[in-house]
C-alpha cells in the first residue's frame, strides 16, 4: 500500500470538532445496556428456527464466553487509550493507518446497519399496536429515525437522560414479562414440534450463533464515548463489566421463558414481535397486552437511540482524522453535537433498510440486516483483540490504568469464536444475498481509502497519540 498524507489541523479545525464531558458510571451502564437491550425483544428469536431451543441456548453460551473475553481486553484498551475513536483508536495505535481504518469501517458497517434491524423491529411492534399494515412499515421506519436523532442532536445532556430512564424503562418492562411469564412456564414449549430441542443438532448451533450474538452486539460501543466521560480512566472498565452483567442475566432468562410460555418456540421464531406474543399469553390479547407491547417498544427505542449515539460519534472521531470526509465531524457550535454525522448516518440506514425491503427476499428483511451487522462487528471484533495482542507485545510500557483478567488467552479464545461466527454467516443460504451486500459495502470502504482517503489525513488526537506511542 502506498504512502499516507498527513496534516496538521489548521486554526479553529478542533475547535470546531469539540464534544462536551457529562458521563458518569451510571451514564455508561446505562449506555452499554441500552444499546443491546433490544436484543431481547426482537432479532433473538430467529435463532430458534436454525437451531431449535437447545441450539440457541448453546449458542447463547457460547456467546457469552466471546463478550466477557471482548469485553475484558476493551477495558483495558479504552482506559489506556481514552479517545472517541474507540475500536478504531486501539487499532491505529497497534497496527497503522490501514489498521485503524480496516477496523473503524467494520465497526461503522455494524453501527450503521444495526439501527436499521431494531427500526424495523420497532415497526412491528407499532404495527400491531395500531393495527396498521406492513406497507406502512418504513414510515413507521422514518418516523422513528426523525424522533431519536433529534433527541442525538439536541445535546450529550440529554442524550444520556433520555439513555438512562429509557434503559430503565426496558428492565423493567423485562421484569414485568418475566414474573407473569414465570408461572406459566412448561418444558414442551421448548420443542419445534416432533423435532424437539435440538432439530438440527450441532449444525444448528453454528447457524445459531448470529442471533445469539445480537443479544450482547453493542456494549462494545462505550469506550466511544471517552471524550463525554468525566474520568473515562476509572469509569469505562466499571460501566463495562456492570453493563455486560446486566445483559447476561435478563439474556438468558428472555430465551428461557420467552420460548417457554404458549405459543412456544415455533411461533415465537417467526415472530417480528416475538415478546408481544408472550404478553398476550399474559394478559390475553385485548387492550391491556396492547399497552404493554406499546411499553415493550421501549426497549427497541433504548437501543435505538444508543447505537444512533454511537455511530454519529464513531462517524465524528474517523472524520475528524480524515478517514471519512471530514465536513462530517463539525460540531454544532453551543450544543456541540456531531449533528453532520447523525444525519449521514441515520439516511445511509435507512437507505439499506429500504434496499432490503424491496429487494424480493423470502427471508425476513429483519434478520438479513442482523446477519449484515453482525459481519461488521465479527470483523470488529477480531481486529480489536488482534490490537489488543499487538498493544501487548509492541507497548508493553503503555500506561494500563485497568489490566485484563482474561489476558492474552482471552484476547485468542475471542478471535476464535468470533472467526467462526463470521464463517458460519457465509454458509446460512438464507441469509447468503445480504452477506454479499455486507462484503461490497466493506470492500468499496477499503477502495474509497486506497484511491482518496489516505491522501488526506489530520493529525486528530488519535493520529498524534499513535505516532507518540510509536516514536517512544
Amino acid at each position: 500500500m502506498s504512502a499516507f498524507q498527513f496534516s496538521a489541523p489548521v486554526k479553529g479545525y478542533l475547535e470546531a470538532r469539540t464534544l462536551r464531558r457529562h458521563a458518569g458510571v451510571l451514564h455508561l451502564w446505562a449506555l452499554g445496556v441500552g444499546a443491546v437491550i433490544s436484543g431481547d425483544f426482537f432479532g433473538w428469536n430467529f435463532g430458534l428456527v436454525e437451531g431449535g431451543f437447545g441450539g440457541m441456548l448453546a449458542a447463547l453460551g457460547v456467546m457469552t464466553v466471546l463478550f466477557a473475553c471482548l469485553c475484558s481486553g476493551i477495558a483495558e484498551m479504552s482506559p489506556a487509550l481514552p479517545h472517541a475513536g474507540g475500536a478504531y483508536s486501539f487499532a491505529r495505535t497497534a497496527m497503522g493507518p490501514w489498521g485503524g481504518y480496516v477496523t473503524g469501517l467494520a465497526e461503522n458497517m455494524e453501527y450503521i446497519l444495526t439501527p436499521a434491524v431494531i427500526v424495523v423491529g420497532l415497526g412491528g411492534y407499532l404495527g400491531s399496536v395500531f393495527g396498521t399494515s406492513a406497507k406502512w412499515d418504513p414510515a413507521w421506519w422514518l418516523l422513528c429515525y426523525v424522533v431519536f436523532v433529534a433527541f442525538n442532536m439536541a445535546g450529550v445532556e440529554l442524550s444520556f437522560r433520555v439513555s438512562l430512564w429509557i434503559t430503565i424503562c426496558a428492565l423493567l418492562i423485562l421484569v414485568l414479562f418475566f414474573a407473569g411469564a414465570a408461572p406459566r412456564f412448561n418444558l414442551r414449549g421448548w420443542a419445534l414440534g416432533s423435532a424437539g430441542w435440538f432439530p438440527h443438532r450441532w449444525s444448528g448451533v453454528l447457524r445459531s450463533l448470529p442471533f445469539a450474538l445480537w443479544v450482547y452486539l453493542g456494549i462494545e460501543q462505550l469506550p466511544l464515548a471517552a471524550e463525554e466521560a468525566h474520568d473515562p480512566v476509572r469509569d469505562m472498565p466499571k460501566g463495562l463489566w456492570l453493563g455486560l452483567g446486566t445483559l447476561v442475566v435478563f439474556a438468558f432468562l428472555t430465551v428461557i421463558l420467552n420460548a417457554g410460555i404458549e405459543p412456544g418456540a415455533a411461533m415465537v421464531g417467526r415472530s417480528d414481535e416475538p415478546l408481544l406474543l408472550g404478553f398476550r399469553t399474559i394478559f390475553g390479547p385485548f387492550a391491556l397486552a396492547k399497552v404493554l407491547a406499546l411499553f415493550a417498544c421501549t426497549g427497541l427505542a433504548a437501543s435505538f437511540h444508543a447505537i444512533i449515539y454511537a455511530y454519529g460519534r464513531q462517524i465524528y472521531s474517523l472524520s475528524r482524522a480524515g478517514y471519512f470526509p471530514t465536513w462530517l465531524s463539525v460540531t454544532s457550535g453551543r450544543r456541540q453535537t456531531p449533528e453532520r454525522a447523525l444525519l449521514a448516518g441515520s439516511a445511509l440506514g435507512y437507505a439499506v433498510a429500504l434496499a432490503i425491503q424491496f429487494a424480493g427476499q423470502k427471508s425476513p428483511t429483519g434478520a438479513v440486516l442482523l446477519n449484515m451487522a453482525v459481519f461488521g462487528a465479527v470483523m470488529a471484533y477480531i481486529l480489536q483483540m488482534v490490537s489488543f495482542l499487538r498493544l501487548r507485545m509492541l507497548f508493553p510500557g503503555l500506561a494500563r490504568p485497568y489490566r485484563s483478567p482474561l489476558g492474552v488467552a482471552g484476547a485468542v479464545i475471542a478471535i476464535a469464536i468470533a472467526g467462526v461466527t463470521l464463517i458460519t454467516l457465509f454458509l446460512n443460504r438464507d441469509y447468503r444475498f445480504g452477506m454479499v451486500g455486507a462484503a461490497v459495502w466493506f470492500l468499496l470502504g477499503i477502495a474509497w481509502f486506497q484511491i482518496h482517503g489516505r491522501k488526506g489525513l489530520v493529525l486528530a488526537p488519535e493520529e498524534q497519540f499513535a505516532i507518540a506511542a510509536r516514536k517512544e
